[in-house]
């Protein structure tokens, strides 16, 4: 990856641009989600959970849920960073400084790519501090964290890009989120383990890759899991590797951006 990188410095500039465009705007990109987990973390884990019986997973619900909201925003904040910068640059036609730029179409996506991982793992992070005010809890497998962390932001930060290409006008560029990725992920073991639902819906649920991806932040915060942490770790891997390759594909032919 790397020896394909042959103008660090444009990377390293639009990396710089698209990390200063969101923390600019901190009150709509980095405060809402953690003010959302907070009132999660009160309501259902102090207020709820209290009186919810989860001794089968050795966890109280609070601790079972702070990974499933970390996975939560850590994909919805990589997923709207990257869709929203090029979809704003596609609508305002500045893309094409980008694409004058003496930049392959990798280190394009690269650079785009910056802006949500460091989002993406800015936020998940900043949930993770606010559940010490609940309850102070370690952090299990600090390096399976940054692992699945990296690709969960990979993987959504690429798919905003995509989104954004394939958007036509603001309603078509949610309706991602909206209808495919937030309710994969509330179905994805977010609120609730495996063993909680019925056999046949058990079955279905290994079908969601949401499962797997929340499932690998778990383990490596809690040392639980519902399913192997190596099947976790592939299938975010598969995902990221596709789906970064799909998006370089998608810059290389000038997919709706020479229009």
């Amino acid at each position: 990856m790397l020896h394909l990188v042959t103008n660090p410095i444009g990377v390293w500039a639009l990396s710089k641009r698209e990390i200063h465009r969101f923390f600019s705007t901190a009150h709509q990109t980095i405060f809402p989600p953690l003010v959302t987990s907070t009132l999660f973390m009160y309501i259902f884990g102090v207020a709820i959970g209290n009186r919810v019986d989860f001794s089968a997973t050795g966890l109280t619900y609070l601790h079972f849920i702070v990974p499933g909201l970390m996975a939560m925003h850590l994909i919805t904040s990589s997923y709207e960073n990257t869709s929203s910068s090029l979809f704003i640059g596609r609508w305002h036609n500045h893309i094409q400084e980008i694409l004058l730029a003496p930049l392959s179409y990798i280190e394009m996506v690269l650079g785009l790519l910056a802006g949500g991982v460091a989002r993406g793992m800015l936020v998940c992070m900043g949930v993770w501090l606010v559940s010490l005010l609940f309850s102070p809890s370690l952090i299990a497998h600090p390096i399976a964290l940054l692992y699945f962390m990296l690709m969960i932001s990979v993987i959504f930060s690429c798919s905003g890009m995509m989104g954004a290409l394939w958007a036509e006008d603001f309603g078509m560029l949610s309706m991602w989120n909206t209808y495919v990725i937030i309710p994969l992920c509330l179905l994805g073991g977010v609120f609730y383990p495996l063993f909680m639902l019925p056999p046949a819906l058990q079955i279905v649920l290994h079908f969601n890759p949401m499962y797997y991806l929340v499932s690998g932040i778990r383990y490596s915060m809690t040392n639980v899991t519902d399913t192997p942490v190596l099947t976790c770790a592939l299938v975010a891997f598969g995902m990221a590797a596709a789906i970064f390759s799909a998006t370089v594909y998608l810059f290389r032919i000038g997919y709706k951006l020479r229009t």
